[in-house]
């Protein structure tokens, strides 16, 4: 501190990532600088830094490294001093700092080279002395922070836990991690130069674990990161409405509407606030121009041009009557006469569209390229169509066949499929019998060889067939279409892993990536790799299921009658051919209506029936009386027979799931694992116990078939017997909608109950004397899905009841 009170430290520029996400605007230029109003926005973050006396900055380098220092050199413009830190190779966030040497000898400030934000930085310096802190991260409040990393504070700032991109059920905070950290020298010494390391994953852990003073500075102040097109685009918007900096180098001839030096707009043009236009830009008469649209220096836009709601950056030349809709235009790109460029499209530097051409909302078009006349370009110019980078929800990538999932899209998520395994992999795909499925499956088969991968078509299947398929061929993944049912237009998309299990969040987070960047590789013509097909798969698969049951004597001794119903003629064909090899009489319904199924069992005096999902996967059970086992009375019974024969030790049970199971597990001398609701954290789970067990009865419907009546025909005895000894247990689910933005803060408002007990594993369980209620949002839907179990009906009611209507009076006063 010096005598006048100010606070003295340095500041590091983190400026060598690649900005894969916002290309193709950086596939010329580092993120940095990327421009917003005429200016990289790492100009932004050193002018504020000077604002706040930090004069010695250094800035950590990567991509296109000679960008930056020829733009800054030494900071002088600036009134600062700037020196550079390349890496060789990347060394993720904390490493590229630590890789700045004998800069890091006071207190010191880190910030992105892709923050734009006015955050005042003194009154942070300030909190993190006195407070003593070693390490303070500059947190925000976020509504949907999804996408960004969650911290939790206690009340007086302290740092208490980290959460690295939360699903809904883990936003126990609002309050998410800029990226900006004030830190003291002495913390980097946990890591040594040159070593790959990150402050939000490895070196915050670490710190927090062995008790190192960290604190949370919550700012009100601006702050966006611009690291896809939609923040790229809002921040210029936020900087219209003046929330961040005042507009420079251009005046306000009329309010809302800056002009910079030299620019001419004819008589006619018309201006429609909030408009920015640049140095030296000529915009011909008739011409309009509408709100929130940016302009860069030495443009042109013709006559009788319409441009609304888009960025234009320097040296953009555009001829007469052409329309541009919310769109970034690069450097020096050439637009002809009549053209029309839709929502969300991106043209990149120095490309030329030619008259007539349309370019279609969500496309890229690569720098430097030419769109001929009277083109219409509905995909990406480099390969498949744009898309949200988020397409992945409860199980897999969902949508409406030939409108979200169409055969572009699918071939496009093929190939970033098979780019995670630098396309040398073997994967296995199958579909059920629905054309548009197959339609889907081929175009999924094409993205995937045209990457490298080699695929084995197993042609019609189910969900476990195509997982046993991988393991059974040493596969590295696997990929199920299938639709909802035999009336829907719905596409289901399903990825496994290489032992089968559904990939988990980190795999899909993966493919999401690079399906958004879009420029992942593809193999020459050479070396494609055959489709290797095979028609009868399912005969092995079949042949499994007989050698994992232990008593087929007793059912061919038995004989009993099965009845089986489906809304897939594939699956009652591939069940009726199982049963029938294990000794069972079949009679089948094309059905999967309950009351039609119970009607044709006491017709036929049957002694069980069997109701297949399409997936083949999940499966309802009635007894020779009509009753139906499914749902959480479907697994109890399971874990009734895996206790019983001791094929079960430890019973892996969701979060979401009734508690009764522990005392049933107790009862037999068992155990309980406890998982996330996610289908592959399951799996997990299930693998590390060696259930093998229980993962059959929870995911292949023919072969849970197959164990139970293996079981009762050993026993002699009736699925009735077993169920009932199903302990009682009073379990109610509910759905509660809600906006999407709400979601966050109604967790995070529930969490911050004191007046009750509560566990935040996923979403927010409080917990009571009669019983427990957890609520957790959905992840595809505006929805939180409530659950809550009680010691009796009545207190099951109540506590869901209760729940019920506080969330709906949270809700309410959230309006």
């Amino acid at each position: 501190m010096n005598k006048m009170g100010v606070i003295k430290i340095k500041a590091v520029i983190m400026s060598g990532g690649k900005g894969t996400r916002l290309r193709p605007l950086t596939c010329q230029i580092p993120k940095p600088m990327v421009p917003i109003f005429n200016k990289p926005v790492m100009e932004y973050i050193i002018k504020l830094l000077k604002s706040h006396n930090i004069y010695d900055i250094a800035v950590t380098l990567h991509y296109l490294p000679n960008e930056i220092t020829e733009y800054f050199n030494e900071g002088e413009k600036y009134g600062v001093h700037m020196s550079y830190f390349i890496e060789d190779v990347p060394l993720g966030t904390g490493g590229s700092v630590k890789n700045a040497k004998g800069f890091l000898d006071s207190t010191f400030l880190v910030i992105s080279g892709d923050a734009f934000t006015n955050i005042d930085i003194t009154k942070a310096v300030k909190f993190h002395k006195e407070n003593n802190s070693k390490a303070t991260l500059i947190l925000k409040k976020e509504p949907i922070p999804l996408e960004y990393g969650v911290v939790i504070t206690g009340e007086d700032g302290r740092i208490k836990k980290f959460l690295e991109k939360p699903g809904w059920g883990e936003v126990f905070s609002d309050t998410i991690n800029t990226g900006i950290y004030i830190l003291e020298p002495e913390v980097m010494n946990y890591y040594k130069a040159g070593e790959n390391f990150d402050f939000g994953k490895d070196l915050f852990p670490r710190l927090l674990k062995d008790g190192i003073p960290m604190y949370g500075y919550i700012t009100s102040d601006y702050w966006c990161d611009v690291g896809d097109l939609h923040s790229y685009m809002n921040t210029h918007v936020d900087f219209l409405e003046k929330k961040v900096f005042p507009v420079e180098d251009a005046e306000e001839v009329k309010k809302g509407i800056w002009i910079g030096r030299g620019t001419i707009v004819e008589e006619g043009a018309q201006l429609f606030p909030p408009v920015y236009i640049g140095k030296n830009t000529i915009v011909k008469k008739d011409s309009k121009i509408y709100g929130c649209t940016v302009i860069g220096d030495n443009c042109y836009l013709g006559e009788n041009t319409s441009v609304k709601k888009s960025i234009l950056w320097k040296n953009v030349h555009i001829c007469n009557n052409a329309e541009i809709r919310k769109s970034v235009l690069c450097d020096g790109v050439r637009i002809s006469d009549r053209v029309r460029i839709f929502e969300n499209s991106v043209i990149g530097t120095s490309s030329i569209i030619k008259d007539n051409a349309v370019i279609k909302s969500n496309v890229k078009v690569w720098p430097e390229k030419r769109v001929e006349r009277d083109m219409v370009v509905k995909n990406d110019l480099i390969w498949g169509t744009g898309v949200s980078k988020n397409i992945f929800g409860k199980r897999g990538v969902s949508g409406i066949f030939n409108q979200d999932i169409t055969t572009e899209f699918s071939s496009k998520l093929g190939g970033a499929f098979a780019s995670l395994y630098q396309g040398k992999s073997l994967f296995v795909i199958a579909s059920d019998e629905k054309d548009s499925s197959q339609i889907i499956k081929n175009a999924l088969n094409s993205g995937v060889v045209s990457a490298g991968g080699r695929m084995v078509d197993i042609r019609v299947g189910t969900v476990p067939m195509v997982r046993y398929a991988v393991n059974y061929l040493k596969g590295d993944g696997g990929i199920f279409v299938s639709c909802g049912d035999s009336n829907s237009d719905t596409i289901s998309i399903e990825f496994f892993d290489d032992k089968g299990k559904n990939i988990d969040r980190t795999q899909e987070r993966k493919i999401e990536n690079e399906f958004s960047i879009g420029d992942f590789n593809r193999t020459n013509g050479g070396k494609i790799k055959d489709i290797i097909e095979i028609s009868n798969f399912s005969s092995l698969y079949l042949k499994y299921g007989e050698e994992i049951l232990d008593h087929i004597s007793s059912i061919k001794e038995k004989r009993p009658k099965i009845v089986i119903g489906s809304k897939s003629k594939y699956i009652i064909g591939l069940a009726e051919k199982y049963l029938k090899n294990i000794g069972c009489n079949t009679v089948s319904i094309l059905e999967e209506e309950l009351k039609e199924i119970k009607e044709k069992i006491i017709s036929v005096k049957g002694d069980m029936g069997i109701i297949v999902f399409q997936n083949g996967e999940n499966i309802i059970l009635i007894d020779h009386e009509g009753n139906f086992i499914k749902d959480e009375k479907y697994n109890f019974l399971t874990f009734l027979i895996g206790l019983e024969t001791k094929k079960i030790k430890n019973i892996v049970i969701p979060y979401n799931f009734p508690r009764t199971a522990v005392s049933l597990a107790e009862n037999y001398g068992g155990s309980i694992s406890i998982t996330k609701t996610n289908v592959s954290e399951i799996m997990k789970e299930m693998e590390k116990d060696d259930s093998h067990f229980q993962y059959i009865l929870s995911f292949d419907a023919l072969f849970a078939a197959g164990k139970i009546i293996d079981y009762v025909s050993y026993k002699n005895i009736k699925l009735k017997d077993i169920a009932s000894e199903i302990p009682d247990f009073h379990f109610i689910k509910k759905e509660i909608p809600c906006k999407w933005e709400d979601k966050g803060k109604i967790v995070r408002l529930l969490s911050e109950d004191k007046k009750q007990q509560l566990e935040m594993f996923e979403g927010v369980r409080f917990l009571d004397k009669n019983g427990w209620a957890l609520i957790l949002p959905d992840i595809e839907k505006p929805t939180f899905n409530l659950y809550a179990e009680g010691s009796t009906e009545e207190f099951a009611e109540e506590i869901s009841d209760f729940y019920y209507e506080k969330i709906k009076r949270l809700l309410e006063d959230k309006r």
